[in-house]
């Protein structure tokens, strides 16, 4: 069922797909969504845990050590906790980010809802991120899972991709459409 998703593929798909249906079978998607949510948010606020997941020169040994001592610290533990272990002792964490993605998918897909991946250029407060998740939600006619990350190199507006749509509201691209339109008609 899952794996015929053709937004969930190759080896990041099929790690995904299996913690996905291990989540289900044991009636555990929430709580190992949220180690998940909380393990990437984590690499995103760690640039050395980012170079202990990426990097190829830590033995399996070594980042299983290191690993299981972020997890422990975190309170990271069950099924997700397992899985990200497995993903190392097969040295596929490199692909963490990839397989977070995927999973996130499935569980979006499994709920009926759908998943936006939103860029902005600065951090947005909840009163926003409400009326963000609201305004998708009239468009899609579906509750919207929100993947915010912050690129300040869009200087600001918004890059929202829903599904196959994508608006890019940056003031980057303007500035780039308005440059090329300048340099065409020079």
């Amino acid at each position: 069922m899952a794996a015929e998703d053709s937004s969930v593929s190759g080896v990041s798909g099929r790690y995904a797909t299996a913690l996905f249906e291990l989540a289900r079978d044991q009636k555990s998607i929430d709580s190992v969504k949220a180690d998940l949510d909380k393990f990437e948010k984590m690499l995103a606020d760690s640039p050395e845990l980012v170079r202990l997941v990426r990097s190829p020169v830590f033995t399996s040994e070594a980042q299983t050590k290191a690993l299981s001592a972020v997890l422990d610290k975190a309170g990271i533990k069950g099924t997700a906790a397992n899985f990200l272990k497995v993903l190392t002792k097969n040295r596929r964490l490199f692909a963490v980010g990839d397989v977070l993605r995927s999973f996130r998918a499935l569980v979006a897909k499994f709920r009926g809802e759908a998943t936006a991946e939103v860029t902005v250029a600065e951090k947005l407060s909840d009163k926003n991120l409400d009326a963000l998740k609201a305004a998708l939600k009239a468009v899609s006619g579906k509750d919207v899972d929100l993947n915010v990350k912050v690129d300040p190199s869009i200087i600001g507006g918004l890059v929202v991709k829903l599904g196959s749509r994508m608006v890019d509201s940056s003031l980057r691209t303007k500035l780039n459409s308005i440059k090329h339109a300048m340099k065409e008609a020079g």
